[in-house]
């Protein structure tokens, strides 16, 4: 399945994962779930997950490396500081709380399980073939980094 790696971008993966989580939630619309406070919850969630993005690409700019996900071997420079110190996948946790956000606002659990697969798929077909790159440029340096900083969290 390496024909998927880095093929398809993370912007065009999470529209993807939103609609299906919509469909979803239309469809099993009896299994809804009442809860209070969603629509406060789900912008929370979603704003956290914009800024956590944002921070990530401020990141990226700081350092002048390219922030293109489908051409990893670009980057010019392992990017360790700031919000990097946290997650080495910043920009990819912010779109898995934004989807977070999104199902929470379907009050769909079923839609949920789509987030899943959203991780799933980053970690096997984005994540995976970004840090192989990373470590072929960086070297001991990013086995550094990687043995101090969890990939989401």
């Amino acid at each position: 399945m390496r024909f998927l790696e880095l093929k398809v971008p993370p912007v065009a993966v999470v529209a993807v994962a939103a609609l299906l989580m919509w469909v979803i939630a239309s469809v099993l619309s009896s299994l809804d779930l009442p809860l209070p406070g969603r629509v406060p919850a789900a912008i929370a969630a979603v704003l956290v997950g914009f800024l956590i993005s944002v921070a990530g690409v401020v990141e990226f700019r700081r350092a002048e490396t390219t922030v293109n996900p489908l051409k990893p071997e670009a980057a010019s420079s392992l990017v360790a500081g700031g919000i990097y110190r946290l997650s080495r996948n910043p920009m990819y946790l912010g779109f898995a709380l934004a989807l977070l956000g999104w199902g929470i606002f379907l009050a769909n659990p079923v839609s949920l399980a789509v987030l899943f697969v959203f991780v799933f798929y980053m970690n096997r077909f984005q994540i995976v073939p970004e840090e192989r790159a990373r470590e072929s440029l960086c070297g001991e340096e990013f086995a550094a980094v990687r043995s101090k900083v969890r990939r989401w969290l």
